[in-house]
């Protein structure tokens, strides 16, 4: 299959430009799969909780869910974007994932970084594995990766490829990546975005590089920082599904989870 990114600089509340931008890149390639960054349609940096009312959408029935389906249903592909959802009273940094036939589901990020923490729920549901046809897809926002247990839940409920919207600020992620890739033998769709962003007296600059990770940790590609880009590469999602590592090991017929109890209790 065909999966790739979709790596550029949204500009704050300018949602419509956000949209035309990332249809413009996803309509000059083929593929399967393509990821967009986390909040691809708002930009990130919140200033306050109206800011956040006003930009969230629902899903579906939002402008951004419907774009993407429409895009979705005219290339027939797969794409999965970061958003700002709107539930009730309650908005949450989600994902959605979009098929030709409509919405195929949505994640809400459970681990929120930094002022997230003001303006968003944290998901309280598990980390999704969906059965694209083409492969398994797991999804996670930015900073789950910096849980070691986001990837391997994906990873044990079967997921191929981890798709993995990000709007990252550490200049750890994409290195990191490569051991959450090797430690479950899946492949990784990282998706960041670029630029800058200056609002209420702070600032956030984003690091890019963007990248499409192996199995085995190898970076099948990866974009620039300050690059415009949609990024395409081939892989084989079955290769996702052999866990040996040599003769006499298996990385998930080895584990021992009775030693690992604590990971879940320990507060």
């Amino acid at each position: 299959m065909k999966v790739g990114f979709i790596q550029f600089d949204p500009l704050f509340g300018e949602v419509d430009r956000n949209l035309e931008t990332a249809g413009r890149l996803i309509e000059g390639v083929e593929a399967d799969l393509l990821v967009l960054p986390e909040l691809f349609n708002t930009g990130y940096l919140f200033t306050d909780a109206g800011e956040v009312a006003a930009l969230s959408e629902e899903i579906p029935g939002g402008k951004t869910a419907d774009f993407l389906m429409g895009l979705a249903k005219r290339k027939g592909i797969h794409l999965l974007g970061g958003l700002a959802e709107r539930d009730g009273a309650r908005c949450y940094n989600s994902a959605v994932l979009v098929s030709p036939r409509g919405v195929v589901g949505t994640y809400r990020k459970v681990h929120l970084f930094f002022e997230e923490k003001l303006w968003f729920a944290p998901g309280e549901g598990e980390f999704p594995v969906f059965d694209i046809g083409v492969c398994r897809l797991g999804v996670m926002i930015c900073f789950d990766w910096f849980f070691p247990e986001s990837a391997r839940v994906l990873a044990l409920k079967g997921a191929q490829v981890i798709g993995h919207p990000a709007n990252l600020v550490l200049p750890y992620c994409q290195e990191a990546m490569k051991t959450r890739c090797l430690e479950n033998r899946v492949f990784a769709v990282t998706c960041n975005r670029t630029g800058a962003e200056h609002r209420g007296g702070k600032s956030l600059s984003y690091t890019g590089k963007s990248q499409v990770l192996g199995v085995r940790s190898e970076v099948l590609l990866r974009a620039g920082e300050d690059e415009e880009t949609a990024g395409v590469v081939t892989i084989d999602p079955a290769l996702a599904d052999e866990k040996v590592l040599n003769a006499h090991n298996d990385i998930f017929r080895d584990r021992r989870p009775r030693f690992y109890r604590d990971i879940g209790t320990a507060s």
